[in-house]
């Protein structure tokens, strides 16, 4: 896949669906991005099952009604001439709470709440839903419903799948020491806390065609002792570029509430240039990049791949336009736009 720039809007939830299907505040949300001259525009994060939501009104991929809502969203983007992809997501125990303006709080039954699933039965924090821990059977549903959740993402004309393994959701969790408490096959050992995340990859490269891109979110560090680290992060991204992993999209934090994470501008980049030089493999930077110049650094230097942005896209769909001119780049401006340009 060629990128008509190294641009990419990183997955942000909207928590603007209904039974987890993207309606038109998504389509106008991913659009403007697309209209705005991203190379790539990422979905939110995308349920594969009704259990792995973070909130009731998270957009998923389990079933067909889904998939049809968003054929008709990448169809848009890719007319716009930007690539589409979707991240496929498992929160884990950090399932069934409200959207954060309405307070995050977790959400009861009778309110379309539901119990979540961990790796063992640790709540995120004291007044989060005290999940269930997976069964050996649960973990092969997990493993089933990302790769059927690929498959629909093919059959709505997506062109890249992101496997959501960081910010304290479901893979995450199997991760790190601190929220895998196993002593199966699944916990414990290096090779054992990594056995779940394997088994994903391998499942979606199965149905993911060869000639598409396959990328892996990661948080680098959990920024806590005794946690997940950039150590192990190094050596997860030699392994999973062998299962058909093409890219590392490196964030950081999420997995304990109490962590103490020294936020900056580009403060996550340097781990990304770590896994970039150390596993040999494309990685993509994100948090707190704001201005062209910072963006364009970034890449010039080797630091990563692919820039991804978030919040700063959120104020300024435009952004890739602005940066082409700031940085004398030639960049395709919508015709309906050129009078402002």
């Amino acid at each position: 896949m060629t990128l008509r720039n190294r641009l990419v809007v990183s997955p942000m939830c909207q928590y603007s669906a209904v039974d987890g299907v993207p309606n038109n505040w998504h389509l106008v949300h991913l659009g403007s991005r697309a209209v705005g001259g991203a190379g790539l525009v990422m979905t939110e994060a995308c349920a594969v099952s009704p259990q792995a939501r973070i909130s009731p009104a998270d957009t998923g991929l389990w079933n067909a009604a889904q998939a049809e809502a968003w054929h008709r969203i990448s169809c848009f983007l890719r007319s716009r001439e930007a690539a589409v992809g979707v991240q496929l997501s498992h929160a884990g125990r950090k399932a069934s709470v409200e959207a954060p303006w309405l307070g995050g709080k977790g959400v009861t039954a009778d309110a379309g709440g539901w119990t979540p699933v961990a790796p063992s039965a640790l709540a995120f924090r004291e007044d989060s839903p005290q999940p269930r821990a997976l069964e050996p059977i649960d973990i092969r549903n997990v493993i089933d419903d990302f790769a059927a959740a690929a498959q629909r993402a093919l059959d709505a004309c997506f062109q890249l799948v992101e496997i959501h393994a960081a910010h304290g959701y479901l893979l995450h969790q199997f991760l790190s020491p601190l929220s895998n408490q196993r002593e199966d096959r699944y916990g414990g050992s290096f090779e054992n806390r990594t056995r779940l995340l394997r088994e994903v990859l391998v499942a979606v490269r199965e149905v993911w065609p060869e000639r598409l891109p396959l990328w892996l979110r990661i948080s680098a560090t959990d920024w806590a002792d005794g946690g997940w680290d950039i150590e192990q992060s190094v050596e997860l991204a030699r392994i999973v570029k062998d299962l058909g992993v093409d890219l590392i999209d490196v964030s950081s934090g999420g997995l304990v509430p109490h962590a103490r994470i020294p936020v900056e501008p580009g403060y996550q980049v340097p781990f990304s240039a770590r896994i970039r030089r150390e596993a040999g493999i494309a990685t993509g930077a994100v948090g707190l990049i704001t201005r062209a110049a910072q963006a364009e650094k970034i890449v010039v230097d080797e630091e990563a791949d692919v820039v991804l942005l978030a919040r700063e896209l959120l104020r300024d769909p435009y952004f890739p336009l602005r940066a082409a001119q700031e940085l004398g780049a030639n960049v395709h401006v919508p015709e309906q736009y050129q009078r402002a340009w």
